[in-house]
């Protein structure tokens, strides 16, 4: 094999486990069952990050990095303290640590140079084709989660119980195939990732997920401007023309799409009683905030403190079935919207230091991709990345088998804005 090739294959060894990770999110969902077959991944993810830490004669981080990542242990803890059982303090505080700061430090030390990166990258746009080909499938043939009656919301694997999972990982593929469409001079790459990206617009539209194409929406119009005026507005024009084709000339959910673009606009006129039931859930993590300013009512604890502020609007619960589950009822236990499940169950500590280290990471990036002009193919896809998730917790917060992915999306942009000694402008080996 020539040693150019060596290396290559070298360099993309140590990211194999973070790759595990996206791929193992493919397999079907087990209903009820906490831990998946990505988590037992990202463990083992850790651990060789751990084993890279051990082998190495320095510091693994920065100090920077110590900081960024140190800041939501303290706020974590401090809440997992005040939690209403020992079982949600562990738990909670496993979660929390596992998502917001082991796993993305196991991303930040595992991916060594732009072709790991890139791998993550395409293995996310892969999980999200493979996710929104299962989604669209479930439309056309009647065999999705139930929305309004009949069986055709497009969940992909994950199932009715998680609705936003497929959502997440369709929109984080389209972020990725945007940004790495955008990054490249490489015109095969272009093609493939802008053919990737309108492939995905389907099953997005398919999900009913309006926080979804919120945050998508925002996200790559960002990532367009960022990359030139002209470009973008050439984008804009594909994808209104793909959109007209796909709804207009094909009447691919064109109704049910119209209703749930429609009902994002109908706060107070005649919302309906998702949208009822998120404001009343706002309100409610407002309220436990107010009661409890500094630390919270407790990490987990929302679910516990419900009932004692939300008004008579809330429902008892959504209800969900189809895509192979029956019929159940499932509870609201979330406020769906992170800075506020943190507010509530953390106070202002929590918030200062668990948001205010994602809002750290997002200006070292975007300061580190305003300063460089190569590694664009990479810096643009983690800043969106980045920059989605940030967008999509204004409606929606932990939970589910794709949250994970949360993980990799900062360590990715930890890699592109805190990584020692240059990495990310190293390469392994010719384009």
């Amino acid at each position: 094999m020539p040693w150019p090739a060596v290396r290559r294959v070298r360099s993309v060894l140590p990211v194999l486990p973070v790759v595990a990770v996206v791929v193992l999110l493919g397999l079907p969902v087990t209903p009820g069952r906490a831990a998946t077959p990505a988590d037992a991944a990202s463990a083992l993810a850790v651990l060789c990050a751990v084993v890279h830490a051990v082998r190495q004669a320095r510091a693994p981080l920065t100090r920077t990095a110590a900081v960024v990542f140190g800041l939501p242990v303290v706020g974590i803890a401090v809440a997992a303290a005040g939690a209403v059982t020992t079982g949600d303090a562990v738990a909670g505080l496993a979660r929390y640590l596992q998502v917001f700061v082991l796993v993305p430090i196991a991303v930040l030390l595992l991916v060594r140079d732009r072709q790991g990166a890139r791998l993550v990258l395409w293995s996310l746009l892969g999980l999200a084709l493979w996710q929104g080909g299962i989604g669209v499938r479930q439309y056309l043939t009647g065999t999705g989660a139930s929305y309004q009656g009949a069986d055709i919301r497009a969940v992909g694997t994950f199932g009715p119980s998680d609705v936003m999972g497929m959502a997440t990982v369709v929109s984080l593929g389209m972020v990725a195939a945007i940004g790495l469409a955008l990054g490249t001079r490489a015109r095969r790459q272009q093609v493939l990732a802008t053919a990737c990206a309108l492939a995905l617009l389907l099953p997005l539209a398919l999900s009913f997920s309006r926080g979804a194409w919120i945050a998508t929406a925002l996200t790559c119009g960002a990532l367009l401007l960022m990359a030139g005026v002209r470009r973008a507005a050439q984008v804009f024009a594909a994808v209104a023309a793909v959109c007209v084709v796909l709804v207009g000339g094909f009447g691919l959910g064109a109704t049910a799409l119209e209703e749930r673009l429609t009902s994002i606009t109908q706060v107070a006129d005649a919302p309906d009683q998702s949208v009822v039931d998120r404001y009343t859930m706002w309100a409610a993590a407002g309220d436990m905030w107010s009661g409890h300013p500094v630390t919270g009512v407790g990490l987990k604890a929302f679910p516990a403190h419900r009932d004692g502020h939300a008004s008579l609007a809330l429902s008892s619960g959504s209800e969900t079935g189809g895509a192979g589950q029956a019929y159940r009822r499932q509870p609201l236990l979330s406020p769906h919207n992170m800075y506020l499940l943190i507010l509530s169950e953390q106070g202002l500590l929590g918030l200062l230091t668990v948001a205010g280290s994602w809002l750290a990471l997002l200006l070292y990036a975007l300061r580190r991709l305003r300063r460089t002009v190569r590694a664009r193919d990479c810096a643009l896809p983690a800043c969106g990345l980045l920059l989605w998730q940030l967008v999509n917790f204004l409606y929606s917060d932990i939970g589910g088998p794709a949250t994970i992915l949360t993980g990799v999306c900062l360590g990715l942009a930890a890699w592109w804005a805190l990584a020692r000694d240059g990495a990310p402008t190293a390469e392994a080996g010719p384009r």
